[in-house]
């Protein structure tokens, strides 16, 4: 083999593809490049099943530019096959003839399975440059001859570079030859007694019971309030003696029912409340009628002062006019 520039991309990409398909299980298809020249490959095809070219093995030429993957390959039938020419270049749209459908990212295993795909097309998609038609009479002959066809350089016929695959042989079931195994009970064990599973009781319903009434007493100890005395001061102004009143210091008990039927009143305070005799009583009104009729009667100097004013007013206003 001559010396290859390993920096040269197009080689760079020759030897990985090289690696790949040597190393690809598929059964459809062989290829390795020449040892001594890596642009030309060497492939193997198999015939498409349910097709005339069924079992049939072609064996084809796929030749690299130097700039690869750059630019597309060129593809050559060596195998006699009714569907294209031999030692033809092939016009098919990832080969030279449409370098503008030609992706740098496709490679040889896109053109072998690229072939494998026109194999079988018929009518006006089959017509091209390198395209032929024979009967399908004629194909299936020829699919039977190609397997012991030989490549003049590669010295195997294509059976050998591709051999068939292995027939799935169907394995005996192991449940069909060895007798079922069935564990006997030791006579020493005694069978064991299912286990009683305990059952959960039923839960009884839970009451809930109305809140209780419950009646609120509020006291007010006698020695907290202070004994007072009233004295009627106006009374005694106008004429009548002054005479003590006493407020009684008894305690007042309000009790609160908390029954559906009786609500606490809005009105309840805590507090504490003075009791006054009847007589107290009348003595306060006559008091706060007394004051309300001082305030009722408008001051004098009050009075004088605004009707000065509104005389001097009036007097300003005239002599302006006059």
């Amino acid at each position: 083999m001559p010396a290859l520039n390993k920096n040269n991309s197009a080689v760079k990409r020759i030897m990985q593809e090289a690696r790949e398909l040597a190393n690809d299980p598929c059964t459809d298809y062989a290829a390795a490049p020449l040892e001594d020249d890596i642009f030309e490959w060497h492939c193997t095809l198999r015939g498409s099943a349910g097709t005339e070219f069924e079992g049939g093995l072609y064996h084809f030429r796929i030749v690299l530019p130097a700039e690869y993957p750059f630019r597309p390959p060129s593809i050559m039938m060596l195998t006699p096959n009714g569907r294209f020419e031999l030692n033809t270049k092939i016009c098919i749209s990832f080969t030279n003839y449409h370098e503008e459908s030609w992706q740098p990212a496709w490679g040889v295993r896109t053109a072998i399975l690229g072939l494998q795909g026109f194999f079988p097309l018929k009518g006006q998609a089959a017509v091209g440059v390198g395209s032929i038609e024979y009967p399908a009479s004629e194909r299936r002959r020829l699919a039977g001859l190609s397997r012991e066809w030989s490549c003049p350089h590669c010295q195997k016929t294509n059976l050998e570079l591709l051999p068939d695959p292995p027939a799935s042989s169907t394995p005996t079931s192991t449940t069909e030859q060895a007798a079922p195994v069935t564990e006997q009970p030791s006579p020493e064990q005694a069978p064991s007694e299912p286990t009683p599973v305990a059952t959960a009781e039923p839960q009884q319903p839970v009451e809930v019971s109305a809140p209780t009434p419950v009646a609120i007493t509020v006291t007010t100890p006698a020695a907290s309030l202070p004994s007072l005395t009233v004295s009627d001061t106006a009374g005694a102004s106008a004429g009548y003696p002054a005479t003590p009143v006493p407020v009684s210091s008894s305690p007042i008990i309000s009790d609160v029912s908390s029954s559906p039927s009786a609500s606490p009143s809005p009105e309840f305070s805590p507090t504490e409340q003075l009791s006054v005799p009847h007589g107290a009583q009348r003595l306060t009104a006559s008091r706060t009628q007394a004051q309300r009729r001082r305030n009722e009667k408008p001051p004098f100097l009050l009075d004088a002062a605004i009707c000065v004013l509104l005389v001097l007013l009036f007097a300003i206003i005239c002599r302006r006019v006059v």
